[in-house]
C-alpha cells in the first residue's frame, strides 16, 4: 500500500464524511444556492452558509459575511492583490513565497507597483525587524506573507508582524496555504487584514474549494463580474461582501465536503491534530539527520516547522530520488522547486529542487520509519 506524503500539495486521504457530504449535497441538494425561492435552493443556500460559518470559526473571524469563496487559495491571493493594489503602491514581501503570490505580483510590477523583496535565512525564516525596516524605507501599502513556507515548512512570526502593521496603517495579507487547518489562526489577535486558504489542503476539504477573508473596511475590486443572485435589476456588483467577490455559481457540493473537513478537525481538536504531525515530523527529522550525505532543509525543531520538510541527499538527482521512492518503495513524495523558485534560489537549491516530503493527520509512524529506512537503503547506493 501506497505511503503518501504530498499533502501539502493536497491532503489524502480525505475524512470519510467529505466524501459523505460532498455525495449527499449531489444526490439531495443539487440546485443553485441563491438563484431560487424553491426548497432546493434554499436547501443549496444553507449549505453555503454553513461553510461560510465554518470557514469563519477555523480562522478566529466573527463576520462571516467577510468570506469569501474561491476555487482555491490562488484565485483568492489573485482577488486580494488585484483588488486592493493600484500604480504606485509599495508591497513588501519575502523571498520564500510560492508562485501564487509572486506571479500576481510581477504582473503588478509590471503595472507601477513597487515590490521589495525580504530575504530569509538560510532556514527559510523571515526577521520581523527586517520587514519593519523595509516597510520604513518609503510608504508602503501592504506586507504579503506566506505564513508558512511549502518548502522547508518554515513558520513565519506573523503574530508578531501583524500587529505592527496594523499599528501602522500598513494592510497585511497572510498566505495560509500551508497553516489553515494545521495551525490555530486567530485573524483579529494577529492582526491579519487578508487572509486567503485553500479548502483541500490542511482543510480537508476537496479540491476546487478555497476562500478570502476580508477585514471590515477593505472592499477589494472584483476581478469576476456577473450574476450574484442579488440585485438583478443593477449593471454593477453588489456593494457588499460576500456577494461582492462571488458572481457566478458557487460549488455547493466542495462547500459542503469543506465544512465536513472543518467540522473534522474541530472535533478531533487543532492541538491534537498538530501534536501528532510534530510527531511524525519529528521522527522524520531524526532518522534522515542520522544517514550521510543527507541535508535537511528547513527548520530542525518540529515546533516551529508546518508539514513540508525538504531534503536533499549527496549527488542524488532529486527527480531520481523520488522515482525511486515511488517504484521501489511505495512512498509517494513531491520533486522539484515546488511553484516557488525565490525560496530554493534563498536555500541555495535552485535550479533541481530538493524532494519534499510531507505527512500529514493520516500518516503513521511506521510510515516514517519506512521512510527512512528507504532513504538510508539509497544512500548507501549512490548514483555512478
Amino acid at each position: 500500500m501506497a505511503i503518501y506524503l504530498d499533502n501539502a500539495a493536497t491532503s489524502f486521504p480525505k475524512p470519510p464524511e467529505v466524501h459523505q457530504a460532498v455525495a449527499a449535497t449531489l444526490r439531495d441538494a443539487g440546485a443553485n444556492p441563491g438563484r431560487g425561492g424553491h426548497h432546493l435552493a434554499l436547501e443549496a443556500g444553507r449549505i453555503v452558509f454553513e461553510a461560510r460559518e465554518a470557514a469563519a470559526e477555523i480562522i478566529g473571524a466573527h463576520d462571516a459575511s467577510r468570506i469569501a469563496f474561491t476555487g482555491n487559495a490562488t484565485e483568492a491571493i489573485n482577488f486580494g492583490l488585484f483588488g486592493l493594489l493600484r500604480p504606485g503602491d509599495r508591497v513588501v514581501t519575502s523571498t520564500m513565497e510560492h508562485n501564487a503570490v509572486t506571479r500576481p505580483l510581477r504582473a503588478l510590477q509590471d503595472q507601477g507597483l513597487c515590490v521589495v523583496k525580504v530575504r530569509a535565512d538560510e532556514r527559510g525564516r523571515i526577521d520581523p525587524g527586517e520587514i519593519r525596516r523595509a516597510c520604513a524605507e518609503k510608504k508602503t501599502t501592504m506586507v504579503v506573507l506566506s505564513h508558512c513556507s511549502n518548502v522547508t515548512g518554515t513558520l513565519q512570526p506573523i503574530e508578531d508582524i501583524g500587529p505592527w502593521c496594523r499599528r501602522e496603517g500598513i494592510v497585511f495579507f497572510v498566505d495560509a496555504a500551508q497553516s489553515a487547518g494545521i495551525f490555530s489562526l486567530d485573524v483579529d489577535d494577529m492582526g491579519i487584514d487578508l487572509l486567503a486558504a485553500p479548502g483541500h489542503k490542511g482543510l480537508l476539504g476537496p479540491q476546487g474549494t478555497g476562500f478570502l477573508y476580508v477585514r471590515e473596511g477593505l472592499e477589494p475590486r472584483p476581478l469576476v463580474y456577473g450574476g450574484t443572485g442579488a440585485n438583478s435589476s443593477s449593471d454593477l456588483p453588489p456593494e457588499h461582501m460576500p456577494e461582492r467577490l462571488e458572481a457566478g455559481t458557487l460549488n455547493t457540493p466542495g462547500l459542503a465536503g469543506l465544512t465536513a473537513g472543518i467540522r473534522f478537525l474541530q472535533r478531533e481538536g487543532l492541538a491534537a491534530i498538530r501534536a501528532h504531525e510534530a510527531e511524525l515530523l519529528g521522527e522524520l527529522i531524526e532518522g534522515l539527520s542520522a544517514i550521510a550525505g543527507m541535508k535537511l532543509h528547513g527548520p530542525l525543531d518540529p515546533l516551529y516547522h508546518g508539514g513540508a520538510l525538504s531534503l536533499t541527499l549527496g549527488e542524488y538527482d532529486p527527480a531520481e530520488i523520488g522515482f525511486l521512492l515511488d517504484r521501489e518503495y511505495g512512498i509517494l513524495a513531491r520533486v522539484g522547486l515546488h511553484c516557488a523558485p525565490d525560496a530554493h534560489r534563498t536555500i541555495g537549491t535552485f535550479p533541481r529542487g530538493t524532494v519534499r516530503l510531507s505527512p500529514g493527520y493520516f500518516n503513521t509512524l511506521d510510515e516514517m520509519r519506512t521512510v527512512v529506512g528507504a532513504l538510508s537503503a539509497l544512500a548507501a547506493h549512490p548514483p555512478r
